[in-house]
Parts: structure tokens; sequence; C-alpha cells
């Protein structure tokens, strides 16, 4: 058949019969059209040919070890003896891993530096390290939160790795293995990330530290699902630039803590990894800030202050012993300064205020009737204590009734991924225990002032 052009704007193509058209001719004007559109593509090819020639084509760069892969996420940085190849990646991408193994392959360094401290790196390496977890250790130095608040943002990578099929780090993983392949020198180029996490909740408001958490809370129960398309578009410097703009908006002293710190950071363990040629694999995010600081690393003075955990603020000291002080400054008052009435009247609403919230909060975790109970008992005596916290009480109780099984050991990296696997994971449950105690005997605290206020006016 042959098929009418369809002109701009008009009715749709109009088919007419062949019979219509003769045979020799339906023929011809086929051999006809076939010649013209094979012209056609001949000429465009020997004009596009021509312009080639008549531009100057940039020589390749090329080293003494062969060629240097191109790549739009691989940046080149030339310092007095050494030169560093900086590659940016995206933490939960097949294609950052694959351009990993390509990179160290083609460049073959002396040395490699990846963005992990080394306990992060014994978590990629020995993923069974959480069955040599200490519980009652974690609880008695006050690290549950921190340490949950890792399993929070761990579970989020975990989730969006899930979704693209591949493990989080695993472009870390695979520079590791290039690095050992090529006897390459590897460099842990991160700072610890518990003093990076100390660091950051210190340095944060008590209004920030709230609607952090809550972010935090808030990313179990739902994670975006992204396309792998979307994820490799995330390590473009523009959109990542927006992303840490926004988030520096809103967590102005985290976005220092968590990303410029550790920018410095990365940037002299880089700078300073030993090899004349070294490649550097970092996520793309910090790629705009370590680049200008490897012509300017930090002093062994500035790392030295990097490396450290920041001593409470005079105000945190003074808020923290202070605010027990002047709870029982009120409730000495009450019995010597009004009636013994009114200070057995104030203990009982102190006891029942921060008692019962301290409580709910270990219910909310669903700890054992016994943790409830002890965090009942404890909030009312340690929120006049600045060293003592209910939830460090209410998290032993809670590991000595419902210890923690192997399998808890085992399943923690899949539970922590889902909203319920939290709540049902023994090792979760304690973290849980002692964060929310704490929260709602500090809720308690700040309920319980007024209250005593009223008695005493």
């Amino acid at each position: 058949m042959a098929v009418q052009k369809k002109p701009a704007g008009k009715s749709p193509v109009k088919i007419i019969p062949a019979k219509k058209i003769p045979a020799k001719k339906a023929l011809a004007k086929t051999t006809a059209l076939k010649t013209t559109g094979k012209k056609a593509v001949n000429k465009i090819a020997s004009k596009t040919s021509a312009k080639a020639k008549e531009t100057p084509q940039p020589a390749r760069k090329k080293t003494s070890r062969g060629p240097v892969p191109l790549s739009p996420h691989l940046k080149t940085i030339e310092l007095k003896g050494k030169t560093i190849y900086l590659l940016g990646t995206a933490h939960v991408s097949r294609a950052s891993e694959e351009e990993v193994s390509r990179v160290i392959a083609a460049l073959k360094p002396d040395g490699v530096a990846v963005e992990l401290c080394a306990s992060r790196h014994e978590s990629l390496t020995n993923p069974d390290k959480w069955r040599q977890t200490d519980l009652f250790q974690v609880v008695r130095r006050g690290q549950a939160g921190l340490l949950l608040a890792h399993l929070v943002l761990s579970a989020f990578q975990r989730r969006l790795g899930e979704q693209l099929h591949i493990r989080p780090g695993a472009e870390m993983i695979r520079a590791m293995e290039e690095a050992k392949k090529h006897k390459a020198h590897l460099e842990l180029a991160d700072r610890d990330v518990q003093i990076t996490l100390r660091r950051t909740w210190r340095a944060l408001g008590w209004r920030d530290k709230w609607r952090l958490t809550l972010e935090l809370v808030s990313s179990l129960v739902g994670t975006p699902q992204l396309s792998a398309e979307e994820v490799e578009a995330m390590k473009g410097a523009d959109l990542l630039s927006q992303v840490m703009e926004e988030f520096a908006a809103h967590f102005p002293a985290a976005k220092r803590t968590l990303i410029d710190e550790r920018d410095a950071y990365l940037a002299h363990k880089i700078a300073h990894t030993p090899g004349r040629r070294v490649v550097g694999v970092v996520g793309a995010g910090h790629m705009a800030g370590i680049l200008p600081r490897l012509h300017h690393p930090a002093s062994a003075e500035e790392m030295a202050e990097l490396e450290k955990n920041p001593p409470p603020s005079h105000w945190g000291k003074l808020f923290t012993w202070g605010l027990p002080a002047m709870v029982l400054g009120m409730i000495a008052y009450g019995f010597l300064g009004i009636r013994p009435e009114a200070g057995w009247e104030m203990v009982k609403t102190w006891v029942l205020v921060t008692g019962t919230l301290g409580a709910l909060g270990a219910a909310a975790a669903l700890a054992h009737p016994l943790t409830i109970v002890s965090a009942f008992l404890a909030a009312p005596i340690t929120t006049l204590h600045p060293l003592l916290a209910a939830g460090w009480v209410a998290g032993l109780v809670e590991a000595l009734v419902h210890k923690p099984r192997v399998a808890d050991f085992e399943t923690l990296p899949t539970d922590v991924t889902t909203f319920r696997g939290f709540w049902r994971n023994g090792i979760v449950r304690v973290l849980l225990v002692v964060t929310l105690t704490n929260i709602g005997a500090s809720l308690g605290t700040f309920l319980g002032i007024p209250l005593l206020g009223k008695i005493i006016g």
C-alpha cells in the first residue's frame, strides 16, 4: 500500500489502496524515495565529517600507566609531589560501584582513601559484630541514644539500597577490594561516627533536637520510592547543593558538624594519604567542600580539635545543675515557708507527673511491666540528679527481664528497616526504652515545675 503524508494540522493519514496505483509506478516511486533518503543521509554525514576535520580535537590526557577514564564525577587535583583523583559516588548506586572499579583499575594508584571510619569499616567487613555488643555498657555510658540514631540512619540507607537491589556502602567495599587487589595503601579517611553524632547533638539547641528527633522517627515510617535514575541524579552537584542548602537552612549547626567539619577532616586525610597517586572515594555531596580544602588542608591542631568530644556549654551546665536545684528549693520552701501540707502536696505532684510520663515512655517502647514500674519509680529521683537518668535504670531492667536473644543480633540489620521490627527486636527495644523513658521524664520536669509554682502561689 502507498501511504499519503499527513499535512500539518489536518485530518488523519489517509490510506490509498495499492490497486489504484500501477505496480511499476509504485515500484519506481519507492526506489526514488529510497535513493533520495540515502543521498540525504550521505550528505549530512559528509558535512558532519568535514566539520569534525575542521574542528581541532583536544588531546586525550594520558598517564604513564594508561588513559584516565573519562567520568563526570572524577576530579583531578595536582599537589606538590602528588596527584589526587577525587571520585564522587552515590552510596546506594550500582553504577558508582562499577565506576570505582574502572577508575582504580585504570589509574593503579599508590593509595586509596575511602569515606569510612574504623567503626563503619568494621560494620561493613564484619556484619556479625553486633553479636559482640555489650548492651549494659552501652546503657551505662549513656550511648543508647547515639546508637539508636545510628541505627535509624543506617536503616534509611538500607531501605534505599533494597529498592535498588544493592548493599549500602557497596562502592566503599569495592574500593577496599580494588585497593587490596592492586596492593595500594588503604586510608580510612572519615571521622569516627560516634564523635560526629556527639558533636552534632551537642551543637543543636533544644528546639532543633526535638525537630531532628521527629525527623528521625518519621524516617522509620516510610522511605521515598526512588528509581535508579533518580539516585544517579543525586550525584549531580547542583541537586546535592540544593539539598545541602535546604538542610543547612533547617539545621545550620548540624550541617556544620555533619558536613563542613567532615569535609575538612576528609580533605586532610586524603591529602596526607601515602603515595604519589591517590584515589579518594567519597559521597558526591562532599565533593564541593573537599576540593578547595585539598590545597589548604587542616593543620594538626585543627584536626585534634575536630576529633574532640565537645564539653557541655556553660549554659548547659547551668541548666543541668540549676534546674534540679530550683525544684528542690521550691519543695523546701513549701515545707518551711508555707506549711508541711504544701510541701507534701508538691512532692506528690512531682512524683506523679515525672513518674507517669517516664512510665508512659517505657510503655511506648513496649517494655516489660517491671520495666514500666521501674521507670515510674526512678523518674522522680533521677530528674533531680544531673548525673542520673531514668532511662538508664529502665533500660538495665529491660535488659535483665527481656534478655536479647541470639536471633535479635542476627536479625538486627533487617529489623531496623521496618517500623514494626524496631519494636520487635530485643536489642532495639532496650535502646528505645532508654530513649523514650528519658524523653518522658524530661517532659515531666517541664510540666511539673509550673504545677509546683501554682501550689506555692
